[in-house]
């Protein structure tokens, strides 16, 4: 009888690093518009990657939201898209809408993710299916963008340096999950050396084993081996304790690496500590991070106050947030 083994499958990563870290130049499509020099289509898909990853990126848009007020020509919803745009990819667009008195009449936000800067200058598009693109009109579109020392046509999230950290984390909650989906039997090897009856008692035993996957995972499996000796049988575990450990590790690793790049608090997230003592005050934490980050983010978007030629934005001050 020849010896037999099969595999139960295996974790597939749903996001992989190099879909995005393209980072070699701005290329030039159709001699008409540039491409990022990252792909904006994979940071989209990195946003969820993780809990913490979004969970920051909405902390920071929820608490900016707050403490800005807009005109009638500069509905809310608009500007939280222009906020959620420049926070994800380091660019969020402004499109100036006009009646035939060339006065303003509304502010609208296009999509950043399919926004491309033009060659000419003052000239942008946006893309649509099959690479058609829409023409806007020069000087139609205010462009804010996150600096970036390697080029000035687009700018980039200040979080790339985190997302092989967050990819890590997904990766990481990828393969304990289909751990889990596979069984109490995933990751081990079932060893035998007592001889079956025929070929068929082997196939119904593999049978039985994958169809242990999915709902109900977790059953008992009875196998009767008539004369078998001490040991024919074995059940050899690929994971331990230190594999248990490694993924708790991995997870707090690239959870606080995520949260360094975005310099959130982790009390403003809602992460329970791991120590006594806690995380601090939360009031003097959101007081700093309203400071260091929010503070900045309202004089960036006071840009846009400038480009209209009117207050279309205006922002409340921190001591009032915190007396009401």
């Amino acid at each position: 009888m020849t010896t037999q083994f099969f595999s139960l499958g295996e974790p597939l990563p749903v996001l992989d690093s190099a879909d995005i870290l393209n980072y070699l130049e701005s290329v030039l499509m159709f001699e008409k518009y540039y491409n990022p020099p990252v792909d904006f289509t994979g940071l989209a898909k990195a946003v969820k990657a993780t809990a913490h990853h979004q969970s920051a990126l909405s902390v920071k848009k929820n608490i900016l939201m707050s403490t800005c007020q807009t005109s009638s020509l500069f509905p809310r919803a608009e500007l939280e898209k222009f906020v959620q745009d420049f926070l994800v990819f380091g660019n969020a667009y402004l499109q100036r809408e006009r009646n035939k008195a060339l006065q303003i009449m509304r502010l609208n936000v296009p999509l950043a993710k399919y926004m491309r800067r033009g060659k000419e200058q003052g000239k942008y598009y946006l893309l649509t299916n099959d690479f058609n693109e829409f023409e806007f009109k020069q000087g139609e579109i205010f462009h804010l963008k996150q600096a970036d020392i390697n080029q000035e046509i687009y700018g980039l999230p200040d979080y790339l340096g985190a997302l092989q950290s967050a990819l890590l984390n997904e990766s990481a909650t990828l393969f304990r999950r289909k751990y889990y989906l596979n069984g109490a039997h995933a990751g081990s090897i079932i060893y035998m050396t007592d001889p079956m009856a025929n070929e068929t008692d082997v196939d119904v035993l593999k049978e039985q084993l994958k169809q242990a996957k999915g709902k109900g995972n977790f059953k008992n499996l009875f196998l009767y081996a008539p004369d078998g000796k001490e040991n024919g049988i074995k059940v050899i575990p690929l994971s331990d304790v230190v594999a248990k450990d490694e993924f708790l590790n991995i997870k707090n690793t690239s959870r606080d690496d995520i949260l360094a790049a975005h310099r959130v608090p982790p009390q403003l997230m809602g992460i329970i500590p791991n120590n006594t003592g806690g995380f601090g005050d939360i009031e003097k934490a959101g007081k700093v991070f309203f400071i260091n980050e929010i503070k900045p983010l309202q004089q960036r978007l006071n840009e846009i106050n400038e480009w209209v030629g009117q207050e279309v934005i205006t922002f409340t001050p921190y001591e009032l947030l915190a007396e009401s």
